[in-house]
């Protein structure tokens, strides 16, 4: 019996891109809006959710740090267990747990509890990015996979804009629990806009772990995952930080309009990235990188005064809305022939990048201040992009081989 669900496969669809087709890419934005919704849900409520489960505000930061660890270690793990799995299916599995651990956390009455949701949150969290990442360019034609990787990320994007703050908007008149579960209810929705959208993604062979050998092997895949912490950990090690340095020149309501500007530029980043990070990749990346260095740097060398402030606020948000789209781009192209093993790899440098950076970052604001901070993140930036110098280097003697067996006569 043929299976009235129209099926992806592993090559991308012919022709040009349906609306069928860009429906289901946007359930994953929908999704990916979900997760990283839950992800940051307890930032504005951890002195409320310490507080009724008897721990302090340090230790309830523990709700933050679990997920990011767990999506580093689950990234490739659960991925190796699914196996041949048709990847729709995996998506619909994923996105239940983290329903699931949504409802826990709401009902949580002591600290395991709460750290069990938020574990499953973050073996959900690192699957779930492994597949969004690699089934973008399988979902649409190949020509439209970097704008519907944008679409994707702009979920992400929205997450930050909308979905932290009206959590907290939500506990303000109710509580933090109830938070909890209209965020599953948003889970929910992205559950059901999956199951009616995506197709069938059907995986003709296992992930192993020999599939990760074999890209770390590629000297240009280690060079493109170290790029990719430096970067992120040069963003994570200093914006975690970013509102005591400000609350030097700002009130809180000042503070967060500017946090509000930051998200919605990257949005719009992330958009107009999509129409050129295809053509102009290394140059984006480059770009992009570039301007976080500036902005990083100008918070520190142009401390107080404001209008300065403001302006390397919103540059930041340029460059930080557009790099997680270049650099997903990037792994992509690098690891074609094994797609779900580079994604899986990707997520877990970025999780590690988060964890390592704010981390380190945190040791080094309460031992020698913020702009020892910023200051590192400086040169995490600087290293980053002397790392992609490398790599166009190393792939210009390749170009250059390739366009001259083009120019080669042939000889019958």
């Amino acid at each position: 019996m043929m299976n009235d669900r129209p099926s992806v496969s592993a090559s991308a669809p012919p022709g040009e891109t349906t609306l069928r087709q860009w429906l289901s890419v946007f359930a994953v934005a929908i999704s990916a809006f979900a997760f990283v919704t839950s992800e940051f849900l307890p930032v504005g409520l951890l002195t409320e959710i310490a507080h009724d489960l008897g721990v302090t505000t340090g230790t309830a930061g523990l709700m933050v740090t679990t997920p990011g660890v767990m999506a580093a270690i689950f990234a490739p793990g659960l991925m190796i267990f699914a196996g041949r799995m048709d990847r729709r299916v995996v998506f619909l599995l994923l996105t239940a747990m983290l329903l699931v651990s949504n409802f826990v956390s709401a009902w949580s009455t002591n600290l395991p509890v709460m750290l069990l949701g938020r574990a499953m949150l973050g073996a959900a969290l690192g699957g779930f990015w492994t597949l969004a990442t690699a089934a973008a360019g399988r979902l649409v034609h190949t020509s439209d996979a970097p704008r519907a990787t944008a679409v994707i990320l702009t979920g992400v994007t929205l997450a930050t804009v909308i979905g932290v703050p009206l959590g907290t908007f939500i506990a303000g008149f109710a509580s933090w629990r109830m938070s909890f579960i209209v965020t599953g209810g948003l889970v929910a929705l992205a559950l059901a806009a999956q199951a009616l959208l995506v197709p069938s993604l059907p995986s003709a062979t296992a992930l192993r772990i020999a599939d990760f050998v074999a890209l770390l092997r590629r000297p240009h895949m280690r060079l493109s995952m170290l790029m990719v912490a430096l970067v992120f950990g040069a963003h994570f090690s200093t914006y975690t930080f970013i509102a005591p340095l400000l609350q030097e020149d700002f009130s809180m309501g000042a503070i967060t309009l500017m946090l509000l500007g930051f998200g919605v530029i990257g949005f719009f980043s992330n958009a107009l990235m999509s129409m050129v990070v295809s053509k102009r990749l290394k140059t984006s990346v480059a770009a992009m990188t570039a301007l976080l260095l500036c902005a990083i740097s100008a918070m520190i060398v142009l401390d107080h005064v404001r209008a300065a402030e403001v302006a390397a606020m919103l540059t930041w948000g340029v460059a930080f809305g557009a790099l997680p789209l270049c650099f997903s781009v990037w792994i992509q192209r690098s690891t074609d022939d094994l797609p779900e093993a580079g994604s899986a790899l990707f997520v877990s440098v970025i999780q590690v990048a988060i964890a390592v950076g704010s981390s380190v970052g945190g040791t080094i604001v309460d031992r020698a201040g913020i702009h020892a901070d910023f200051v590192l993140g400086i040169g995490l930036a600087l290293l980053g992009l002397v790392t992609l110098q490398r790599l166009a280097a190393m792939e210009r003697p390749a170009r250059i081989a390739e366009l001259d067996c083009e120019c080669s006569p042939s000889v019958d």
